[in-house]
């Protein structure tokens, strides 16, 4: 089940326009949100287009929308399995940000984001531990463990699996998600599940990739809580949402990327 919320918020970055935040029943007690695009207005990745002091403002203002007083913390994603566990704080800084796609803390005050322009981002929470968690979950990250990693270092903080809730944000939907035999070479027979056939192009064979399932299918594997699939096509809303995939295929060199924020009360 997922809850959706436009959040009024303080002038960001330079726009007006209120956050877009969709938010979901699973985290329904948590402070989190994933971002949308405001109609293209916001752009939350640093390596993305636009300033990057005006998009560490608009980082920080969305971290306040979802949890005033929280300050953001990120992560320089490199599609991979590796995890961090926050102590400490760290500048919002793209040149210094920890190169790893999942993150852990007990800490309060913290607000954790996950840049997304189609991947799956993925929010976690032990409510009763006081811990949370968030993962970049693209389709290498979710096969090399990115999933599992995250719940691991939320355990050794003191989670436990049977109270952890887990959500799944916007990502791109396996009828957007055309892939090829290379592609699904990466796979074993047990995910054959989450490939639907598409029509040959280029007399080449072709599937749709259902990744918000595949990511979904390892969380419940690891025996949590809840898990919650938002169900929002990335690739499909240009008007709400970044999309790596559509960039492409319309020819843009670069493209913007939405946040996903989950947070605990200072």
């Amino acid at each position: 089940m997922t809850e959706e919320a436009t959040t009024p918020s303080p002038p960001a970055a330079g726009a007006s326009e209120q956050f877009d935040i969709l938010r979901s029943g699973a985290l329904r007690d948590v402070p989190h949100g994933f971002f949308g695009s405001a109609g293209g207005r916001h752009q939350f990745g640093f390596h993305g287009p636009g300033d990057q002091d005006l998009i560490r403002t608009l980082r920080q203002k969305a971290a306040e929308a979802i949890c005033p007083g929280a300050v953001i913390v990120g992560l320089q994603q490199i599609h991979s399995a590796e995890t961090v566990t926050l102590i400490e704080a760290w500048r919002d800084d793209p040149d210094t940000l920890p190169r790893v796609d999942g993150l852990a803390t007990g800490r309060r005050g913290i607000a954790l984001a996950i840049i997304t322009a189609d991947c799956a981002p993925i929010l976690f929470a032990d409510k009763d531990a006081g811990v949370i968690g968030a993962a970049h979950a693209g389709w290498r990250g979710a096969v090399g463990g990115v999933i599992e990693n995250t719940i691991a270092a939320m355990e050794a903080l003191g989670a436990k699996r049977e109270s952890i809730a887990a959500a799944i944000g916007p990502t791109i939907a396996q009828p957007s998600y055309e892939v090829d035999a290379s592609f699904r070479e990466n796979f074993t027979a047990e995910d054959d599940t989450h490939f639907q056939t598409a029509p040959t192009r280029d007399g080449k064979l072709r599937w749709h990739f259902d990744l918000p399932g595949y990511t979904a299918a390892r969380l419940s594997r690891c025996a949590i809580g809840k898990i919650d699939v938002t169900g929002q096509d990335t690739l499909a809303q240009p008007a709400r949402y970044h999309s790596y995939r559509r960039a492409t295929q319309e020819g843009a060199e670069n493209f913007g990327r939405q946040i996903s924020i989950i947070a605990q009360k200072p």
